[in-house]
């Protein structure tokens, strides 16, 4: 009995799938970042994001990385900002401290606070009760985008809890949603090279799994151009879309290249623009269970982040009143809203404030001219 010998990997044969709003395949995102022509992946990642958003605008968030500590023994290989315990830039910030960012975020028309900071072995899950409680008691209109994964899991660890039951306690302090930070790679060999003690893949998906099944939804991520091939950015993707099709955590997907500077992980040639820009446009069109691709401005830059609406994205994620990670590695692209509003109308597209949950607000006065 004759086989049938498998249907040849094109770029006619992917864009037949696309038009017709069918799953591509891991082979056929891997034959992608192969592909010489950026335009035709443009076409096509294009295509995609108006099968799962309004093609005519682009959406935007007013919010403030809140780190709250910098203390993590971790000791992550791309991270900057980081101090080991007992160092002396090592910091907390008091109650009050942080109360005093949010107070400022709400005056600036912010609506989210990312409350990030690292793996602290002080503080267990009474501190973050305490001060998701104060900070949703004093501004109760505030979305608490709260804690990667890993200070999940540890949070959990340091005080003998049982992963749902920290996430149903953090739940109940205020917790609204959880950032994707921490996924990197969601490969395991990749995960020891750069971050050895660091979360297994299984256990950020489990994280993510038990979140959603307590009602708290989040975001996933991607950080591309280190010692991961491309190969792992498909299983990544992979991964990311099967926990999607399980279970829908996932409001967005957001990727960007690492930023060696100042890092114990070298590498010799940091990810060009072009990278970046075929990166999203694989993910938009792999990732068909995902409506919100978020660019990285913070990363790329404003002109990279224009060009990155052309090849699948639809949000320019957030205007960061205050962000101290990736600026720790020498890159800071901080910009307003009047400034977001602006790249956006000249890239084509009307721009629409929104929230975490991707609703759109109508009524939020701008913020002042010239404010970060």
């Amino acid at each position: 009995m004759a086989t049938v010998a498998p249907e040849r990997l094109s770029i006619d044969t992917i864009a037949d799938k696309v038009f017709a709003d069918q799953r591509i395949t891991p082979a056929e995102a891997r034959f992608l970042f192969d592909h010489p022509s950026l335009p035709d992946l443009a076409t096509l990642a294009h295509h995609r994001r108006c099968q799962r958003t309004d093609p005519s605008t682009v959406t935007y968030v007013v919010g403030r990385i809140l780190n709250y500590t910098n203390v993590c023994w971790v000791r992550c290989k791309f991270c900057a900002f980081y101090r080991v315990p007992g160092h002396g830039e090592g910091y907390l910030l008091s109650d009050e401290e942080i109360l005093d960012k949010v107070r400022d975020t709400v005056e600036q028309g912010g609506v989210e606070i990312l409350f990030q900071g690292g793996l602290n072995p002080k503080l267990k899950i009474d501190y973050y009760e305490r001060i998701f409680t104060r900070i949703l008691e004093a501004y109760p209109n505030v979305i608490l985008h709260a804690l990667s994964p890993a200070e999940i899991i540890y949070i959990a660890h340091i005080s003998k809890l049982r992963l749902d039951d920290c996430l149903g306690r953090l739940k109940a302090a205020g917790l609204h949603s959880i950032p994707g930070a921490g996924g990197e790679i969601l490969v395991d060999r990749v995960r020891k090279i750069i971050a050895p003690y660091k979360d297994t893949t299984d256990e950020w998906l489990e994280c993510m799994r038990t979140a959603s099944s307590l009602g708290i939804r989040s975001t996933a991520s991607m950080m591309f151009g280190h010692v991961e091939t491309l190969d792992d950015r498909v299983e990544h993707l992979g991964r990311i879309r099967d926990l999607q099709d399980e279970c829908g955590p996932f409001r967005a997907f957001i990727t960007w290249n690492f930023q060696p500077e100042d890092t114990q992980l070298p590498i010799p040639v940091k990810a060009s623009g072009f990278d970046y820009l075929r990166t999203v446009a694989v993910s938009r069109l792999f990732l068909d269970n995902i409506d919100n691709l978020q660019v990285s401005i913070l990363t790329q830059g404003p002109k990279i982040a224009q060009l990155a609406l052309g090849y699948g994205a639809n949000d320019f994620g957030s205007v960061m009143i205050e962000e101290n990670v990736v600026s720790a590695a020498g890159n800071k692209f901080i910009l307003n809203a009047h400034e977001f509003e602006r790249l956006i109308g000249d890239a084509g597209y009307a721009a629409k404030r929104r929230n975490t949950r991707y609703e759109t607000l109508e009524s939020i006065d701008p913020i002042p001219s010239g404010a970060a």
